[in-house]
């Protein structure tokens, strides 16, 4: 890929309420981009807070940043233009100045992104009808209601349609950013930015916003916490509903009967679930055969998991470590 031989400007549109780290974790990321490499001669992105008249905004936390107006950056090309969220109270209060200022501005930039609920500043412009965006979980339904030409994703971490990328809430604004940078400056790049991150992977935007993990803890299967964790550190395991029952500490029906009515799903459905969860996290983090990943996750041979796998996600294994795996470059030179 032909790299940019100049830094390519990113703006992200402060506003009073706005959510601290829907800012703070794109530009961060941006910067430590900057410094990955030695012997860079300049930047590879210039960075550029901006508001609708400059100055000094709160943001929901109630921490500040500092701001250029949008006036300033009148005659200035933009690389790529990014909305991030956050508001006060229930209701997103699209500002009229930003509104006509973006929708002056957006034909003309490559990039449009957006940050949780900074989709709904480019709902407000028209820029997003007929669109597949992503936002928070939480304010889907909103977004649907209040723009119904836009195609509201409500589960994904971040989508790109065409010269659009959207985000979910907080965190995935960085998943985003990192995604920018791969588009950029190339794979390396934004692994080695991730890893200066020190984030845990770097997560691709068809993963979803709910991990199983994190579903069955607040689910209201809360008497059930310690068993779930046990399973996913047991996955390797006999976990047929006896085993679960006597580490629960309750009779075989009891339990059936009992998970079933507090989780809303059997223990055979939950097991299969975490498997899955730990299926795609190794297919994603590592370049461990399908037959090391099938023993590991208690799904015996590689045939029976590219049949849970497929049933279950869609998609082979083979397909999905394709599109997913931070190692994706590496496995497909070995092809």
């Amino acid at each position: 890929m032909a790299l940019p031989t100049t830094p390519l400007r990113i703006v992200l549109l402060a506003h009073e309420n706005m959510n601290l780290l829907d800012l703070t974790g794109p530009v961060q990321t941006l910067f430590t981009a900057n410094r990955e490499g030695k012997g860079r001669p300049s930047a590879r992105y210039d960075i550029v807070v901006a508001s609708e008249h400059g100055g000094l905004i709160t943001t929901s936390s109630g921490l500040q940043v500092m701001s250029v107006s949008l006036s300033s950056l009148d005659g200035i090309a933009i690389d790529t233009l990014v909305a991030p969220g956050g508001c006060k109270g229930e209701e997103y209060v699209v500002s009229p100045g930003l509104v006509a200022w973006v929708s002056q501005r957006a034909p003309h930039v490559r990039r449009l992104c957006s940050v949780c609920t900074g989709a709904f500043l480019l709902a407000a412009t028209g820029q997003l009808d007929g669109r597949r965006v992503a936002t928070h979980w939480e304010w889907a339904v909103r977004l649907m209601e209040r723009y119904p030409k836009v195609i509201v994703d409500a589960d994904k971490i971040f989508v790109r349609d065409e010269s659009i990328w959207t985000s979910a809430g907080v965190t995935a604004g960085i998943d985003l950013t990192l995604a920018l940078v791969e588009q950029d400056y190339g794979h390396q790049l934004a692994i080695d930015t991730a890893r200066q991150l020190v984030m845990f992977m770097k997560r691709s935007g068809g993963q979803s916003q709910f991990s199983a993990p994190l579903a069955a803890q607040t689910s209201e299967s809360d008497r059930f916490v310690e068993l779930h964790a046990w399973v996913a550190a047991n996955l390797d395991q006999d976990l047929r509903v006896e085993r679960l029952a006597e580490q629960a500490g309750m009779s075989t029906r009891t339990f059936a009967r009992t998970y079933a009515a507090k989780a809303g799903t059997t223990p055979a459905k939950m097991v299969e679930t975490l498997r899955l969860e730990a299926v795609r996290r190794l297919l994603e983090e590592t370049d461990l055969t399908l037959k090391r990943i099938a023993v590991m996750t208690g799904h015996g041979d590689e045939q029976n998991l590219r049949r849970v796998f497929s049933r279950r996600m869609g998609v082979n294994p083979v397909d999905y470590r394709d599109r997913f795996s931070a190692h994706g470059e590496t496995l497909r030179a070995r092809a």
